[in-house]
């Protein structure tokens, strides 16, 4: 049963003094006002000044409380969902949830949404996928070559015609992590899915040279890697990985930079 905010006197209060136009829980950080609405509500979660069962107040209180749109808070109580700190049922409001353990691994898409978070995880792509390539080289069967050489073919026509290349890349890494042998490279991979590519989340990505030259340096990055593999050479299998996530790295640095020249040559203020 959901539990009400009747004889609660923290977040009955809490309520109240939003009701009234004094701040419920600060005022959101310049990162961005979501995410800054995010880290208030999360950081007064975790501290158990609103504890497990309580009820939040109403999103037009939170909306005069941080003088934020309806638009902001909604996007704030979905990713505080995906974090699992919050539960909302409609129709009746949105409560607190019991804190996940400590240490409890997660990463959901809601979290990868700048250029920073991107970053982040390409750098724990590096080091996770840097060994996965070796072991995939040493312990993998013939079908998981073919699987992998699948993908890259379905890659490669893809590009040829402007189609999905998303997807063969996820499978690509997919079917290295499972070449391991050991299910939990392929658990982390399947659980963080097709967000872990740079140009599903980051727009200067997929405006990014358009003529198809950044596809195809990734495609042979990818064959380099399954050569290694094919040959069973850890230790190249390993380089050509690393390389190719570094360069990953790299290419959306570019991106960034350009996009960003780009919108400084458009701006009004522009001189």
């Amino acid at each position: 049963m959901v539990q009400t905010t009747a004889g609660n006197p923290s977040i009955s209060d809490a309520a109240t003094e939003v009701a009234a136009g004094a701040p419920f829980v600060g005022r959101p950080r310049p990162r961005g006002l979501a995410h800054g609405l995010v880290e208030d509500l999360g950081e007064k979660i975790r501290s158990q000044s609103l504890r497990p069962g309580d009820k939040l107040p109403t999103e037009s209180a939170i909306m005069k409380s941080f003088g934020v749109s309806r638009t902001v808070v909604r996007e704030a109580l979905s990713k505080l969902q995906a974090a699992g700190l919050v539960e909302t049922h409609h129709g009746v409001g949105t409560f607190v949830l019991q804190p996940r353990a400590a240490g409890m691994f997660r990463l959901d898409s809601a979290d990868i949404a700048t250029s920073v978070d991107v970053l982040a995880v390409l750098e724990l792509r590096i080091s996770l996928e840097t060994e996965s390539a070796g072991l995939a080289a040493t312990r993998r069967t013939e079908e998981h070559l073919l699987a992998m050489r699948q993908a890259l073919d379905d890659f490669e026509r893809n590009v040829a015609v402007a189609g999905d290349t998303v997807a063969p890349d996820f499978r690509f890494h997919l079917q290295i992590a499972q070449a391991t042998g050991n299910p939990y490279f392929a658990d982390i991979m399947s659980h963080l899915g097709t967000t872990i590519i740079p140009r599903t989340r980051i727009t200067a990505i997929r405006n990014y040279d358009r003529r198809g030259e950044y596809l195809s340096r990734v495609n042979r990055e990818h064959e380099e890697i399954y050569a290694a593999i094919a040959r069973r050479d850890p230790e190249s299998a390993r380089a050509a990985m690393r390389i190719h996530l570094t360069n990953s790295r790299e290419r959306l640095r570019v991106a960034q930079e350009a996009a960003q020249q780009a919108a400084a040559k458009t701006s009004p203020t522009a001189s």
